[in-house]
């Protein structure tokens, strides 16, 4: 079995190249610091068995990779790890073809358990867990902070904020009042520990919200 690590920390890679080795005495691993290396080697290793992806890398975030691996190797499944999860930026990522969203703070049994599913034809996921003694990265890693749980409505304020609407004009889109919007918008900056929208922007980047593919030109 081979399986590929791209992470750009090389202290990840080594925890995680240790806990495959809970596969069996056959793994063979392969690692790469960033996406180029991984789609080079991903082209070289035409028999890989999956691929361990980290969301955040330079140069390119882990959705984008997915994109990429998507149009190259449709066969191919892909792990994606991360360091903070929300709901919106699981179901992207598992929309664009991840067999998985996992979250760094679990456990080692826990990734060795999904990888198993997976090779054997499975979808597996799982929300954030607390950190643990058995934590799939090297001890010292600084794991950040989960991301505010808002409401499927706060979500879609979040979204329309993000593409630059105004509060007048997001209640129209989504047919509530003025007051309504302005209190979701609140709960957003509550959730965020911000002040105002344009903080709230630059901390939804943070935990994975992106602007639509159609932003409105107004800025938030």
């Amino acid at each position: 079995m081979k399986i590929l690590i791209v992470d750009d920390h090389a202290l990840v890679r080594e925890g995680l190249r240790q806990i495959l080795k809970g596969l069996g005495d056959d793994i063979e691993t392969l690692d790469a610091a960033n996406c180029e290396i991984a789609f080079k080697l991903t082209r070289q290793h035409a028999d890989l068995d999956l691929v361990l992806l980290d969301y955040q890398l330079p140069g390119m975030n882990g959705q984008e990779a997915l994109d990429v691996f998507a149009r190259q190797h449709p066969e191919l499944p892909i792990i994606m790890l991360s360091g903070f999860m929300n709901p919106l930026m699981m179901r992207q990522v598992l929309t664009k073809g991840a067999a998985a969203f996992l979250s760094k703070s679990g456990n080692s049994d826990e990734l060795l358990a999904a990888i198993r599913q997976i090779l054997a034809g499975g979808v597996h996921t799982m929300v954030e867990s607390a950190p643990s003694h058995r934590s799939c990265l090297p001890s010292g890693t600084v794991i950040e902070p989960a991301s505010p749980n808002f409401t499927p409505r706060q979500e879609d304020v979040l979204q329309l904020l993000l593409d630059g609407y105004s509060n007048k004009e997001i209640g129209k889109m989504l047919s509530l009042s003025d007051e309504t919007v302005k209190n979701h918008v609140s709960a957003i900056l509550r959730g965020f520990e911000v002040s105002n929208r344009t903080q709230a922007v630059m901390a939804a980047s943070h935990f994975g919200y992106f602007r639509s593919n159609n932003p409105s030109p107004i800025k938030a």
